[in-house]
């Protein structure tokens, strides 16, 4: 029997972070465009500067519901016929609002970029705002706070945000508002935020895709070139206060056979150079199912199915004063939520005296830094990542050099880095769970006073 000689790996050959061309069109948009041969499908986000501080006194929610609503019909096309031009042409619009301000995410191929760009450009420049759809909207998302609520893991993290940060801070109170706000948003508001705050001047576009074939500048000034605004200058970041004092908090459920665990504070954002070394000692602490929180957790105790350690920017600014979530997730069963956590500290007492392991640190560097070629293989990822360093005021080689900088760092400043992530005396520790049976074995551990509140 013969066989087929078996495939040879090929010679590598070097890689690194896509790097994008500038530019920008007439009406003031910046654009950043980058040219990925074989990738059909092109990916566009949009960058508009209408950061949730912004929001009007009184109506957080408004810029959830205003990402919402520009593609639910122009001055054109009705919602219906909207979504039906956008479902020709093989396209996807997403949009949503976050701290850093309003983010649409476009992916259209690339022999119909011309009419996607087309309908991404009649949204930003005559959206419709019509009564029925923010009435529709404002009622979609009175439905789904509750559900909210009632998922543990958001139910942590809105009692971790509201902790951390002070009343006065938007940042303390829920990314797309509570139920007393979202219901006083009508199209009014709706509109006069659009127009306050989306403008070209002060909005980045990013374009990543083959481009053979394809005038793309033509392409371009034909569409989103024609949108119009009045000049203006990027929106000041306020200043980030936090208040991390080790404490718990356990929002009570009352027969809950599970705690959802959420432990954070504030850190530095990515332009701080500590943080390609966090990211190294926090994925070695809990970044995956080889990392020691899951090794003694997961596989020795049997607690959970598994817990994560990580570091996600909330706010960047141009001087580099942005801040970072800092935080350690998972979720345990109820009669072992004491030993858990006494188990957790533990292992950061550990970690912070004796340090990681050489070997440690070099798996995490293998992967960290070996799948980023797969992580980057499709158009959006790079699309995505570029809109990122926009949001967080980085240059456009910061990801090629930041996985220089992980291979570079030993595991004395990964170390380091992780200890200072994670203070064992400076951690908020979120509860979601029966405080009945919780509480009291919680305290009796010492790390910080316990607080309960209703789920």
């Amino acid at each position: 029997m013969e066989f087929h000689p078996q495939p040879q790996a090929g010679r590598a050959r070097p890689w690194a972070f896509p790097a994008p061309e500038r530019g920008a069109l007439d009406n003031g948009l910046t654009v950043l465009h980058c040219h990925r041969p074989g990738q059909q499908v092109v990916a566009v986000e949009i960058l508009l500067d209408a950061p949730l501080d912004a929001e009007p006194e009184g109506l957080d929610g408004i810029a959830t519901i205003m990402a919402r609503a520009l593609s639910e019909g122009t001055d054109k096309r009705s919602a219906e016929e909207f979504a039906a031009e956008l479902e020709r042409c093989g396209a996807t619009l997403d949009a949503h609002a976050d701290h850093s301000g309003v983010r649409i995410s476009l992916e259209v191929p690339a022999s119909r970029l011309p009419k996607g760009l087309g309908l991404l450009a009649e949204a930003l420049r005559a959206p419709a705002f019509l009564d029925t759809e923010i009435e529709r909207l404002v009622r979609n998302r009175l439905d789904e706070i509750p559900h909210e609520t009632a998922n543990p893991s958001r139910r942590a993290a809105k009692e971790l945000y509201k902790q951390l940060f002070p009343a006065s801070l938007r940042m303390s109170r829920p990314r797309q508002g509570s139920e007393e706000t979202v219901a006083r948003i009508d199209s009014t508001a709706v509109r006069a935020f659009f127009e306050t705050h989306v403008r070209p001047a002060t909005a980045t576009l990013v374009v990543v895709g083959d481009f053979t074939g394809i005038d793309l500048d033509a392409v371009l000034a034909d569409t989103l070139g024609e949108w119009t605004g009045e000049a203006g200058a990027l929106r000041p970041v306020p200043a980030v206060s936090a208040d991390d004092a080790g404490r718990v908090i356990v929002v009570d459920r009352p027969g809950a056979v599970q705690t959802q665990l959420l432990i954070g504070r504030v850190g530095p954002d990515r332009h701080d150079r500590v943080w390609a070394a966090q990211v190294l000692g926090a994925y070695c602490l809990g970044g995956t199912l080889t990392s020691r929180l899951d090794r003694v957790l997961r596989e020795e105790k049997g607690y959970t199915y598994g817990v994560r350690a990580f570091g996600q920017v909330l706010r960047s600014a141009p001087d580099g004063s942005g801040a970072s979530l800092l935080a350690i997730s998972g979720s345990v069963d109820t009669p072992n939520t004491g030993p858990a956590l006494e188990d957790l500290w533990q292992v950061l007492r550990v970690l912070a005296a004796e340090g990681l392991t050489d070997a440690e640190r070099d798996a995490a560097v293998q992967n960290l830094v070996g799948v980023a070629p797969l992580r980057y293989e499709t158009a959006a990822s790079v699309a995505g990542t570029l809109a990122d360093q926009v949001e967080q005021y980085l240059p456009d080689d910061y990801q090629a050099r930041l996985y220089a900088r992980l291979a570079e760092t030993g595991t004395v400043e990964a170390t380091a880095a992780v200890v200072s992530a994670f203070p064992v005396d400076r951690l908020v520790t979120v509860l979601v769970g029966d405080a009945a049976q919780i509480a009291a074995p919680v305290e009796a551990l010492g790390i910080g006073k316990v607080t309960v509140v209703t789920g």
